[in-house]
C-alpha cells in the first residue's frame, strides 16, 4: 500500500474534525472552573463549600443522566442527541456567566452536566460513523481530543478567569456554539437505526456482582479524586497568599494544566504498559496506595504551597493510570454490553465525585485545612478493602471483543473525570 493510500489520522472529513473539536471543548468544561473557584468565592461572597458545589451539581446530574443516556440516544439518534447536548451546554454555560449569585451558577452547572452527558455518550459513535480511512484512526483522534481537553481546560479557565470569573463560562458557550454550527452543517443525519436500549438497562446492570463491586470501588475512589481536584485550589491559594505570593486564577490554571497533562499522559501511555506487564488488579492496588500516600502528604503539609502544587501534579499520574485500569477491569470482568456496563459504572462513580466537593469545605472548617485529605485517604482505604474482599467476583469473561469504536467508546465514557 502506498503512503497516499495508508489510513491517516489527518485524512478525515470536516465532520470528524468538527466533532473532535466539540469533544475537546466538552472535556475542557470539566476542569474549566477549577482555577476560578477562589475568585467566585471572593467576588460573590460565597463560602468555599458553596463554590465547590459547582462540581457537585455538574457531577450529580451527569451521574443520573449516564444511566439513561443510552436509552435517549437510541431513540433520538446520534446527530440529534449530539445537537441537543451542545445546545444545553451553550445555554447553561452562558447563563452561568450571566449569574449574579453562586446559587444560580450551581443550578446552571447542573444543566451543563446534562448536556455534557448527552454529548459525550454519543460523540464517539458519531466520529466513527463520519470517519474515513479506518475507524481506528478516528478513535485515536477522539482520544487525543479527550486528553487535550482535560489538560487545556484548567489552563483556559485560568487565563480567562484572570480577566473575570465569568470569562471561562462565556468562552465555553462561544466555542460550543461554533461546534454546534459546524456539526449541524457537516454531519449527516443518521441513516441506520440504532439498537434500542431499555429505559432501565443502566440499573439492571448493577445486578451483576462484578460490575457492582467495581462501581462501589470507583465510588470511593472518585470521592478522593474530586477532593483533590475541587478542594485543592483553596488551600493552595491560601498557602501562597500566606507566603506572600500573588496566586490568582491564572497561576492556578497552570498548576492544574500540569495535573491534566500528567493525567492524560498516564491514561494513554503509561496505564496500558503497566496493566499488560503486571495485570489489572496489582496495578489498581499499587496506584491506590500511591494516591493515598500523596493525599497523606498533602494533609501533613496543607499549609505549604510548594508541596501542594508538586503533589497535585504528580498525583495526576496516579489518577490517570487508575482511570484507565479501573475501566479496563470493568470491560474484562462482565459479560454485559460494554456501553451499558461503562455508563452504569460511570453513573455510580460520579456520585462519589459529587459528594466530595459538597462536604470537603465543612470538613476543613470543623477539623482543619488538612482534614479533607485525610478523609480522602480513608475513602481510598475503603476502596482497597472492597476490591480485596469482593475481588473473587471479578473474573475474566471469554466474550468476543467488540469493534474498536465500541470498545473505545466504552473506555472513554468510563475514563471521564
Amino acid at each position: 500500500m502506498s503512503d497516499e493510500q495508508k489510513p491517516s489520522i489527518l485524512r478525515q472529513p470536516p465532520a470528524v474534525w468538527a466533532i473532535a473539536f466539540a469533544c475537546m471543548v466538552s472535556f475542557m468544561g470539566i476542569g474549566l472552573v477549577d482555577p476560578i473557584l477562589p475568585a467566585i468565592s471572593a467576588e460573590l461572597d460565597a463560602t468555599p463549600t458553596e463554590a465547590m458545589l459547582l462540581f457537585t451539581s455538574y457531577l450529580l446530574i451527569t451521574a443520573i443522566a449516564m444511566f439513561f443516556a443510552g436509552f435517549i440516544s437510541s431513540r433520538l439518534g446520534v446527530k440529534r442527541t449530539l445537537l441537543i447536548g451542545l445546545v444545553l451546554i451553550v445555554v447553561f454555560a452562558a447563563l452561568a456567566g450571566l449569574s449574579g449569585s453562586v446559587g444560580q451558577i450551581i443550578g446552571f452547572r447542573a444543566g451543563w452536566g446534562l448536556g455534557n452527558a448527552l454529548f459525550i455518550s454519543t460523540a464517539l459513535a458519531a466520529i466513527v460513523g463520519a470517519a474515513s480511512g479506518g475507524s481506528r484512526q478516528a478513535v485515536v483522534l477522539y482520544e487525543a481530543a479527550l486528553g487535550l481537553g482535560m489538560a487545556v481546560g484548567p489552563l483556559v479557565g485560568g487565563l480567562l478567569g484572570s480577566i473575570s470569573w465569568r470569562g471561562p463560562f462565556f468562552g465555553t458557550a462561544t466555542l460550543m456554539a461554533i461546534a454546534f454550527i459546524a456539526i449541524m452543517v457537516m454531519l449527516r443525519a443518521d441513516t441506520e437505526p440504532r439498537e434500542r436500549i431499555s429505559f432501565t438497562a443502566g440499573f439492571v446492570a448493577l445486578r451483576n456482582p462484578a460490575l457492582r463491586t467495581l462501581a462501589i470501588t470507583a465510588l470511593f475512589y472518585n470521592y478522593s479524586f474530586f477532593t483533590l481536584l475541587a478542594y485543592s485550589p483553596f488551600p493552595i491559594a491560601a498557602a501562597a497568599d500566606a507566603a506572600g505570593f500573588e496566586f490568582g486564577a491564572q497561576e492556578l490554571g497552570f498548576v492544574f494544566f500540569g495535573w491534566g497533562v500528567a493525567l492524560a499522559i498516564a491514561s494513554v501511555l503509561v496505564a496500558p504498559v503497566l496493566t499488560r506487564r503486571f495485570g489489572l488488579r496489582p496495578v489498581l492496588f499499587a496506584m491506590f496506595g500511591l494516591l493515598a500516600a500523596a493525599l497523606a502528604v498533602m494533609a501533613l503539609f496543607a499549609t505549604s504551597a510548594v508541596v501542594l502544587i508538586t503533589v497535585v501534579i504528580v498525583a495526576g499520574l496516579f489518577l490517570g493510570v487508575l482511570n484507565t485500569a479501573l475501566t479496563e477491569t470493568v470491560m474484562e470482568a462482565t459479560d454485559l454490553p460494554r456501553s451499558v456496563a461503562s455508563s452504569t459504572y460511570s453513573g455510580v462513580r460520579f456520585l462519589g465525585g459529587a459528594v466530595a466537593p459538597a462536604v470537603a469545605g465543612g470538613i476543613a472548617v470543623a477539623f482543619g485545612v488538612g482534614a479533607p485529605y485525610w478523609f480522602a485517604v480513608g475513602s481510598l482505604v475503603v476502596a482497597i478493602v472492597v476490591l480485596a474482599v469482593a475481588g473473587h467476583r471479578i473474573t475474566r469473561h471469554a466474550i468476543p471483543h467488540e469493534s474498536a469504536e465500541e470498545e473505545a467508546e466504552a473506555i472513554t465514557v468510563g475514563d471521564q473525570v
